[in-house]
């Protein structure tokens, strides 16, 4: 049994073989009913659009289907029972788990409850395994990732897919350029990691300073719902912008990814550049997530 709860638990070997298999499946060399007969259970504990949807419709287009648990007031949860427990039972209705939470290490907790395999949907400021995934997919098609520079945009601390992707760059050499409002850096436990790693990670007070040394922008929003207090949110809310102007010397074969939503963090005159690819990237999801079920339920 597989579980894919964080981008550590999957090597370079594994992820360049789901990132081939989705690219397989971009391109419709799939069978429609390799999941037949199989249910998908969506335990999302916290709000979600693009990765609950497209799980989804990954677990249809492979021909299963899929129940779901869509908040904890809608669960027996809210009766006081214990997320192991719930675990235990939703293990004996599906053939696989994919649980959104708000607290980090929940996903890890599940799986060792879990008599099916657990995907990791992002648990509070941890790990968001399948955004990786689908960020690194969207990455390839546009450039190889190996030894590309990267620049990670926004919140830092709090930001899991930015965490999660910067773990599985590590696989492939890249230099990290950080670029955060003070008190959001990347948590000093991550950027050891990734420096015994023999990462690069250099830090930068505006992102203009770096934008043209870039092959990726990555831009996250200010995790609003996981400060303390507002009064701390509001010290660093729209603390940086990315505008058309910052454009005028990149590279041509930048790419500018967000895992969304946004929220005032890119103007939406970017999304006409022809850097931009968030869009496309969420869309990516699909083929990915695909690629993800195949692997741990066939």
């Amino acid at each position: 049994m597989k579980h894919i709860i964080s981008i550590r638990d999957l090597d370079r070997g594994e992820i360049d073989g789901l990132l081939d298999q989705a690219r397989r499946i971009h391109s419709h060399q799939y069978n429609e009913h390799a999941l037949k007969g199989k249910i998908l259970g969506l335990l999302f504990f916290e709000p979600s659009t693009r990765t609950r949807m497209s799980f989804q419709s990954a677990i249809a287009r492979l021909g299963g289907t899929s129940i779901s648990v869509d908040s904890v007031e809608a669960s027996s949860i809210a009766k006081g029972e214990t997320l192991a427990d719930t675990i235990r039972v939703v293990s004996g209705y599906v053939d696989t788990i994919v649980l959104r939470h708000p607290k980090e290490g929940a996903a890890r907790l599940a799986s060792e409850f879990a008599s099916v395999p657990v995907i990791n949907a992002g648990d509070g400021a941890g790990q968001h395994p399948s955004q990786t995934l689908l960020d690194l997919y969207t990455i390839r098609q546009s450039m190889p990732l190996e030894k590309i520079h990267v620049g990670l945009l926004g919140d830092l601390r709090y930001g899991r897919t930015a965490h999660s992707l910067a773990h599985a760059l590590s696989l492939y050499g890249a230099t990290l350029h950080t670029i955060t409002p003070k008190g959001l850096e990347l948590p000093g436990g991550i950027a050891e990691e990734l420096r015994e790693a023999g990462i690069c990670v250099i830090g930068h007070e505006d992102v203009s300073e770096v934008i043209s040394e870039l092959d990726v922008l990555y831009v996250t929003r200010i995790q609003k719902e996981r400060f303390p207090d507002s009064a701390s949110y509001f010290a660093v809310a729209s603390s940086y912008r990315v505008t058309p102007d910052l454009f005028r010397s990149v590279r041509d074969h930048l790419v500018v990814l967000h895992p969304l939503p946004r929220l005032d963090e890119i103007d939406p005159r970017v999304d006409q550049l022809p850097y931009a690819r968030y869009f496309e990237q969420s869309w990516n999801g699909v083929p990915v997530r695909m690629a993800m079920l195949q692997k741990v339920m066939s």
